[in-house]
């Protein structure tokens, strides 16, 4: 059953109506064909209307809709072999981040991404995306033998961040994530990273520091989710629709501040009224990247890489 949002009230309604309207139509000879086609265009002309003028703070609604595809269905729509690896090979296993090796196409990749689960059992399987230490470590690991095999990295982001628990302090959260960053930026093939949902904190840079940084239409990347930032600066949660515009977090904001490369268009309603069309959009737009940075050497790759992040922020301080 498709979930709507608050401000999809009006579409949800004239959804309704249709869907009750197609149970009275059947063989008993109730027509009403014509309401129906009637209905259905005024729900995709307020659809259209409402996601032509989101707010930000709508968008991280969209961002964090429970029904978008997650990185599990990318990989079962992208990634043909896949064989997935587990494990740090220093503590554990976490399954808040998933990775392995498969085939994009005819090119055999490494895949990397957070994961938070459809259901509850599978958000607590996940830990609703939230890494601890070893699951950057893993991540690490993963980066680590695509170079050593001269593999392309492609990362998928949707998390709200990095697990805040003392457990992952006391094993080294902070070090793992700037390691995880450094890995990254130090890898001597191509990294894609696509951020699909929320990009949150460094949970997220953590797979982000790529060539080519990605975002769907209505995705978020920030710092802080407006969540804790409404609560440290006005000591308001209430105050996360206004946090959420100050952050600059859509991907909009972020195209114009040089911070992303690109920006994957979504179906109308977001990813989540079409999955499929959207993982198709975004595999498009990773083979549109990919054999241009496959032609570069290790050294100018990592230089490019690292040049690009430095210079973040230089000419586009509002």
């Amino acid at each position: 059953m498709r979930q709507f949002l608050d401000f999809e009230k009006p579409v949800a309604e004239l959804e309704n109506k249709i869907d009750e309207l197609r149970k009275m139509s059947g063989p008993d000879g109730i027509n009403i064909a014509d309401e129906i086609a009637r209905l259905t265009e005024k729900a995709d002309r307020e659809l259209r209307a409402a996601y032509a003028k989101l707010t930000p703070w709508q968008k991280v609604q969209v961002a964090r809709h429970a029904q978008r595809p997650h990185t599990v269905d990318y990989i079962a729509g992208l990634i043909t072999e896949f064989t997935p690896l587990a494990g740090d090979r220093l503590f554990g296993e976490d399954k808040a981040i998933i990775g392995g090796l498969g085939r994009f196409g005819n090119q055999p990749v490494v895949v990397i991404g957070t994961e938070r689960g459809a259901e509850i059992e599978t958000r607590l399987e996940h830990n609703f995306g939230m890494a601890r230490p070893e699951g950057y470590r893993k991540a690490q690991r993963l980066v680590k033998l695509a170079g050593q095999f001269g593999l392309p990295v492609l990362t998928f982001i949707d998390t709200s961040g990095a697990w805040p628990g003392i457990d992952a302090e006391a094993r080294g959260q902070a070090e793992a994530i700037a390691r995880s960053i450094d890995t990254c930026l130090s890898a001597p093939v191509p990294v894609i990273a696509t951020v699909i949902g929320e990009g949150g904190s460094g949970g997220a840079i953590a797979l982000g520091a790529g060539d080519r940084v990605m975002m769907l239409e209505h995705a978020i990347y920030s710092v802080i989710s407006p969540e804790a930032c409404a609560s440290i600066l006005w000591r308001d949660p209430k105050q996360a629709s206004t946090a959420a515009g100050a952050l600059k977090l859509t991907a909009q904001d972020l195209l114009h501040l040089e911070l992303i490369d690109r920006i994957i268009p979504e179906p109308l309603g977001g990813a989540q009224r079409d999955p499929k069309a959207t993982i198709r959009a975004v595999g498009d737009a990773i083979a549109a990247e990919l054999p241009g940075l496959m032609k570069k050497d290790a050294t100018l790759l990592k230089a490019q890489r690292r040049e690009k992040f430095v210079a973040m922020g230089r000419d586009k301080i509002a």
